[in-house]
C-alpha cells in the first residue's frame, strides 16, 4: 500500500495568479480491526491556495454508502465527485459489498471498516475529516462518532433513528432480503451484497441512542420528506435527541439516500463541512 498521495498538475489556467496542485488518486485494500479486507479508493481533488490556507485545505470526506452499493456504483461515484469540489474523498465499499471481504451485518460490524477508512484519511495527510454516510451507512456514521470520537464533523443522510423498522414496504422487503436464506441469495447475486446469516449478538447501540453522545462534534441529519424507506420521524427523533449541537435539513420532495441527493445539496452539504471542520465551537 502507498504511504500517501504524489504528483502535481500543472497550473491553473483558470487563476493565473493561484497555484493549483493535484495529487494522485489511489486504490488499496484496507484492513480492519477485525482482518476483513475493505476495497477503498482516495481522491486527493484538487487543492487551489495563493499562499495562504483555503477553507477547505486539509479537508478530507469520508463516504459511507448505503446497503448494496459499492465504491464502483454510480451514484457512490456522484456523490465523490461533487464532495471533491470542496475537499479530498474517501470512499471504501462495506464488508460484505462490491471487491470488499467478509459479509454485511446490516451497519453492525460495519462500524470497522468507517474506523480504518477514517484511520487511512489521517494518514494521508489530512488535517480534518468529515465522515459523510447514507441509509445504513448514514447510521454507521453516527455509531462510529459515538463510539471512535475524533472526527471534525458528521452528516447523516436518509438514515433510520431504530433498529428493526418495519413500518414501510421497502423496509419489509429489505428485511425479507436479510433474514431469509432466499433473501441473502437475492442479495448476492442480485445487489452484489453477502450478508451474514448470524443475528446481531448483542444488539449495537442504535443511531438514536448513538447521537447524544458526538456532542460537540457538528452534526448535520439530511432527510427527505418523501423517503420511501423511514418516515419523518425518524429524522426528527435523531435531531431531538442530538440536542442543540445537531442541524436538521427536512429536504423537500427528496427521496432516499444516494440516489435522491441531487449535486445543489451534495455542495450545500460540502459548503456546510468545510465551514465547521476544525473549528472547535462548531460553528460557521
Amino acid at each position: 500500500m502507498s504511504n500517501g498521495p504524489a504528483g502535481h498538475g500543472a497550473r491553473s489556467t483558470v487563476c493565473p495568479n493561484c497555484e493549483t496542485s493535484r495529487r494522485t488518486p489511489m486504490r488499496t485494500f484496507l484492513h480492519t480491526a477485525d482482518g476483513v479486507s475493505i476495497d477503498s479508493v482516495y481522491n486527493p481533488g484538487a487543492v487551489v491556495y495563493d499562499g495562504s490556507p483555503s477553507p477547505s485545505r486539509g479537508l478530507v470526506f469520508v463516504v459511507a454508502h448505503g446497503f448494496t452499493g459499492d465504491v464502483d456504483r454510480p451514484h457512490v461515484r456522484r456523490v465523490a465527485s461533487v464532495l471533491a469540489r470542496h475537499g479530498a474523498v474517501v470512499t471504501f465499499s462495506f464488508r460484505g459489498h462490491g471487491a470488499s471481504g467478509g459479509r454485511s451485518t446490516v451497519g453492525d460490524r460495519e462500524v470497522l471498516d468507517l474506523a480504518a477508512a477514517v484511520e487511512w484519511a489521517r494518514g494521508l495527510g489530512h488535517a480534518h475529516v468529515v465522515t459523510v454516510g447514507f441509509s445504513m451507512g448514514g447510521s454507521v456514521v453516527l455509531r462510529h462518532a459515538a463510539l471512535y470520537p475524533g472526527v471534525d464533523a458528521v452528516v447523516s443522510v436518509s438514515a433510520p433513528a431504530r433498529w428493526y423498522y418495519r413500518g414501510t414496504a421497502p423496509m419489509r422487503r429489505l428485511h425479507w432480503l436479510v433474514t431469509r436464506p432466499e433473501g441473502r441469495m437475492v442479495g448476492r447475486y442480485g445487489f452484489r451484497t453477502r450478508i451474514h446469516h448470524r443475528e446481531w449478538n448483542p444488539v449495537p447501540l442504535s443511531p438514536v441512542e448513538a447521537v447524544p453522545r458526538i456532542a460537540p462534534t457538528p452534526l448535520l441529519i439530511v432527510h427527505g420528506d418523501r423517503d420511501g424507506y423511514f418516515p419523518l420521524d425518524h429524522p426528527r427523533m435523531l435531531a431531538a435527541a442530538a440536542g442543540e449541537h445537531a442541524e436538521l435539513w427536512l429536504e423537500p420532495g427528496m427521496g432516499h439516500a444516494e440516489h435522491a441527493v441531487d449535486e445543489d445539496l451534495l455542495s450545500r452539504i460540502g459548503d456546510w463541512a468545510a465551514a465547521r471542520a476544525g473549528r472547535p465551537d462548531g460553528l460557521a
